[in-house]
């Protein structure tokens, strides 16, 4: 079971305080020589010995302390789901409190986080690392993705923090999460890649492919923050763990840092994001990707695509999997068309299919 992260609290008076539980369900090298008796010479070159600034600047610590300013804990407050009182002047609504995290993601006063630590909220405030308090809007969310964009309302000077690339990253690379798990701002937990690639659950239960596993310490109210690479670099964005009871077990998972650049260029080019839909579920197949599922109503359904179709080739590029359809899809935008290849029965066929805008809801 998946859970994410945002941590909401409310006042005693009002509700029991409680985790917003989601239901959104991954060498060395030597050689050796073969001889016999075998000298062999070799010329030394003097090593300069690494300074102990540059050492410091690539640990943990000297990572944090970089990136630290940059990070910001995103506090949030909405009115409570309440029911018409039968009396007569009533007391007001109870307010609900919410924590999650951040960072600051340009020179133009955005910051970014998770869309399940912003939506449906009605105030949100974004905390630096030195206390200050600025008040901040939505310019936009996106649930497809758990990405959501925010515009600081007042200035404030901090760095913005470089993002990097999950291309670059392997199993057993250090990795560094900053944010504020609990409500407790400026925590830094660290760990390694545990896994690349892997597939979650969108808050309106689409997929976020990509995703990045680890084993950093992630708890309720980490959603939103970085998760860094042993440059410093963001590599993705905190957001899931696996766990059954809804605390940190070791299974943790990050957007994918190219999805957050995509996704929040967008919102804060337009404020919205159009995501491309051809209407299906699908898994790997030998030679493609198997249709498990065509949705009623669905581009891939109006162009007389099938349950069981293996799709083999898109605009005559071969498709191999499961994954190599969806990023064939998601390169298009809505009202474009393509050209899939497919086999039914033995046999092969191919069908031109316009894609559609993504609905709300996958349900």
């Amino acid at each position: 079971m998946s859970n994410t992260l945002k941590r909401v609290i409310a006042p005693v008076a009002a509700l029991v305080a409680a985790g917003a539980v989601g239901g959104l369900a991954s060498v060395a090298a030597w050689e050796a020589i073969d001889g016999e008796s075998t000298t062999t010479v070799t010329a030394t070159t003097p090593v300069e010995p690494v300074s102990s600034t540059t050492q410091a600047q690539s640990s943990v610590a000297g990572i944090v302390e970089r990136a630290m300013p940059s990070v910001v804990e995103v506090k949030t407050e909405s009115a409570a789901e309440t029911f018409p009182s039968p009396f007569p002047n009533p007391a007001p609504s109870p307010r609900v409190q919410g924590v999650g995290s951040g960072w600051v993601y340009d020179d133009d006063g955005h910051v970014v986080t998770n869309q399940h630590v912003v939506g449906g909220t009605d105030e949100v405030t974004v905390v630096f690392e030195d206390g200050t308090e600025v008040p901040a809007t939505v310019v936009g969310a996106d649930p497809s993705t758990d990405v959501a964009v925010l515009k600081l309302e007042e200035g404030h000077e901090a760095p913005v923090l470089p993002l990097g690339s999950t291309s670059s990253l392997k199993l057993g690379d250090t990795v560094i999460a900053i944010g504020s798990p609990l409500g407790l701002q400026g925590t830094v937990t660290a760990g390694i890649v545990s896994g690349l690639g892997r597939d979650i659950r969108a808050p309106n239960e689409f997929t976020i492919a990509g995703a990045v596993q680890t084993d950093a310490a992630l708890n309720h109210g980490n959603s939103g923050g970085p998760l860094l690479d042993s440059s410093g670099r963001v590599v993705g964005m905190n957001a899931q763990i696996a766990s059954e009871t809804g605390a940190n077990t070791g299974i943790g998972y990050a957007i994918p840092v190219e999805t957050v650049k995509r996704i929040a260029d967008q919102l804060i080019a337009t404020g919205k994001v159009e995501h491309p839909y051809l209407g299906v579920v699908i898994e790997d197949a030998e030679s493609g990707a198997r249709l498990v599922e065509v949705r009623s109503g669905s581009p891939a359904a109006e162009a007389g695509l099938r349950q069981g179709d293996v799709v083999t080739e898109i605009d005559g590029e071969p498709v191999e999997s499961s994954d190599d359809l969806r990023r064939a899809v998601e390169r298009h935008k809505p009202g474009d068309e393509l050209e899939l290849a497919y086999e039914r029965d033995g046999e092969s066929a191919t069908v031109t299919v316009t894609l559609g805008s993504r609905p709300a809801s996958s349900a």
